[in-house]
């Protein structure tokens, strides 16, 4: 396997780990039995994981962070990166642990129902682009 494959290899890792936390987000929302801050959460991990992808598929060194703007501002102008994922920023840590923050209440829960489609829409096209970069590449 050459190095251009395990670029794209290890996107794909990242990927999958984004899809898997979707699927969580997805799973969650129609339950409607959880806590809507596990929703929120999920959403903000699928958006990061994604964008951390995408950088690593550009071979992009990026800070160990949950800020979801300082990572798209990373990624050349080029790749189309919604700025409303970045309202997502805060769940990695409101969504995580009791504090200073409320409880995320009905009304966020169908805030974030509308973000968990846009990271999906934006995770299916970065999927897309991994196979095809995998392709060119080959």
């Amino acid at each position: 396997m050459n190095d251009a494959e395990l670029v794209v290899q290890e996107a794909q890792r990242w990927l999958r780990f984004a899809a898997e936390d979707l699927d969580a987000a997805r799973r969650l929302l129609a339950a409607r039995s959880s806590a809507p801050r596990h929703v929120c959460w999920h959403s903000q991990q699928a958006a990061e994981r994604a964008l951390k992808a995408a950088l690593v598929l550009e071979g992009i060194d990026f800070p160990f962070t949950h800020d979801l703007n300082a990572l798209r501002n990373l990624l050349p102008d080029s790749w189309p990166v919604w700025a409303d994922l970045a309202e997502l920023t805060g769940w990695a840590v409101q969504a995580r642990y009791p504090g200073q923050w409320p409880e995320p209440s009905t009304a966020d829960a169908a805030c974030v129902m509308y973000k968990v489609v846009v990271v999906e829409i934006w995770y299916w096209w970065l999927e897309l682009t991994t196979r095809s970069t995998r392709c060119r590449r080959r």
